[in-house]
């Protein structure tokens, strides 16, 4: 990692720590703010996906001159489409390498944390492969969950959520049982509803929204491969009043409690 990232993702848990106050246009009477209209455009991690549909939909039912679009993916890729020039108004990440790779390219100064997301094991309903939770207390590892015979679908590695899933798997001794790998979360979620594996590495929060389209399983080393969320109004953005006013959005106790409700953590 070079200087420059290091001091990009020190800035970002420094941020953390110092809590957020509002920015001077988010405290300003109503009547001094700059207006909030035209087209906001968000580019974020395919895990945010209903979260931020919801607070996008928050914000435009109090700005009805606003449209707020979405480009949900795999942060790597959005990280890359940003760097390419792809325009955008907030960047939300899955995790803060992917958020020092747009503070390197100049592309954002400050970035915030608002999140964190832990991985659990997802199966079908029916659990062809019969992941049992093992006998005895306490949360068990995830090779006490996984047999080598089990068709198991995770993030590619340069994406958060499979750079996360490499390393459990890494620390249990099951780096080589991977059988497909997705190119976001929602990939792999829609495998394991489809019933095209036996399991998959998938957010906290996508077992919460996919209900009981799944069944789920935590397991002990997720806790230390957890990933924690930065979100960041871009340098260049179209149309920064709409931008700051969504990031305060999901900074606000509104946001915090939208993101507690989908599954997310504190960061």
């Amino acid at each position: 990692m070079s200087a420059h990232r290091r001091r990009a993702v020190a800035g970002l848990a420094a941020l953390a720590l110092a809590g957020c106050t509002g920015t001077p246009e988010a405290t300003a009477p109503l009547d001094q703010r700059p207006a909030i209209e035209g087209t906001l455009t968000v580019f974020a991690a395919a895990s945010l996906t209903d979260v931020f549909t919801g607070l996008g939909d928050r914000l435009m039912a109090e700005h009805p001159s606003l449209e707020v679009r979405f480009t949900f993916a795999g942060s790597s890729a959005l990280a890359t489409q940003l760097d390419q020039g792809a325009p955008a108004d907030v960047f939300a990440s899955a995790d803060e390498d992917q958020m020092a790779r747009a503070v390197d390219a100049g592309l954002a100064v400050e970035a915030e944390l608002f999140a964190s997301n832990r991985l659990m094991l997802a199966f079908p309903p029916d659990d062809p492969a019969g992941i049992d939770e093992p006998e005895g207390a306490g949360i068990p590892g995830i090779a006490a969950l996984l047999d080598r015979d089990v068709t198991l679908a995770v993030c590619a590695p340069e994406v958060p959520c499979g750079a996360a899933a490499a390393e459990v798997l890494d620390r249990a001794g099951l780096g080589d049982v991977p059988d497909t790998y997705e190119d976001d979360v929602r990939a792999v979620l829609t495998k394991v509803q489809l019933g095209e594996v036996d399991a998959g590495l998938v957010y906290r929060t996508d077992v919460v929204t996919a209900g009981d389209t799944v069944g789920a399983r935590a397991f002990r080393e997720a806790e230390a491969a957890r990933n924690r969320y930065p979100v960041a109004v871009l340098d260049d953005a179209p149309n920064p009043e709409a931008a700051r006013a969504f990031v305060d959005l999901v900074l606000s106790e509104e946001g915090r409690r939208a993101l507690t409700e989908a599954g997310f953590s504190e960061p």
